[in-house]
């Protein structure tokens, strides 16, 4: 009987993207994996699922400890294929990622690469996200697998709260100083396209942005502790309730 732990991968940049082929070498040493990932881009799709048309998925490779998909939906569509479709247990542990590109502070519910972690959460997969701070194709992952690899293996040792997922963020360093476990920064994006014309001489707008901090800023959270050379780690909740503010809101309706 195999006994190493099953671990599900999928990103939202693609099967072929690099991230996700560098994340797959790093982790074969530490279970078997499925990789089920989108066929193509599909960046910013949060938890986006796919109603519309219906869902594909083909197989790429199959080797000793590795099988690999890629499929024509989102995210989050990848996760509900292997766990319905493809997968005849529940993994121990889904890993997302690596992302070409942040997903620190608000980034985290645009982000397909963690949409499709919230949905390993949600049913009931410890589940990781990982993202590296530099959008190249051809970006160097050697920190971000080190790291990831090291909190793939403490999650797979200590396991999750039910209802809690992690963000890993890297920034784009040779030698990256540790793990800072934050909190997610308060802020927003601004300026958030880039106006240019087309052929037509119509207006076209690109997606751009710089994001901004608010105040006050926490010295603990995600967006500092990554300008400073350290890789940031977020615990995530699937339940988004307020409960500070229910004693207040149940008041406005007291008779």
């Amino acid at each position: 009987m195999n006994n190493k732990p099953l671990i599900l991968i999928t990103n939202d940049d693609g099967v072929d993207a690099k991230g996700i082929k560098e994340l797959t070498e790093c982790l074969r040493e530490v279970g078997d994996l499925v990789v089920l990932a989108p066929d193509g881009p599909r960046s910013g799709m949060s938890s986006a699922i796919t109603s519309s048309v219906p869902l594909t998925y083909t197989l790429v490779k199959e080797e000793k400890g590795l099988t690999v998909y890629k499929s024509n939906g989102t995210p989050v569509d990848c996760v509900k294929l292997a766990l319905n479709e493809v997968l005849d247990r529940k993994p121990d542990l889904l890993v997302s990622g690596i992302n070409h590109g942040g997903n620190y502070a608000i980034c985290v519910n645009y982000s397909g690469t963690m949409g499709a972690t919230a949905e390993g959460c949600i049913v009931g997969i410890p589940s990781i996200g990982v993202s590296l701070l530099n959008h190249r194709p051809d970006a160097d992952f050697t920190e971000c697998c080190r790291l990831g690899r090291m909190l793939a293996r403490q999650v797979l040792k200590k396991g999750l709260p039910h209802g809690t997922y992690l963000n890993l963020n890297v920034p784009n360093i040779p030698n990256v100083k540790g793990t800072k476990v934050c909190r997610q920064a308060d802020g927003r994006w601004i300026n958030e396209f880039f106006r240019s014309e087309n052929a037509t001489g119509q207006p076209v707008f690109w997606l751009t942005g710089t994001f901004e901090n608010s105040k006050p800023i926490h010295p603990d959270n995600d967006t500092l502790a990554l300008d400073s050379g350290y890789a940031s780690l977020v615990p995530c909740k699937i339940d988004v309730t307020d409960y500070e503010f229910l004693a207040e809101l149940n008041s406005w309706f007291d008779a």
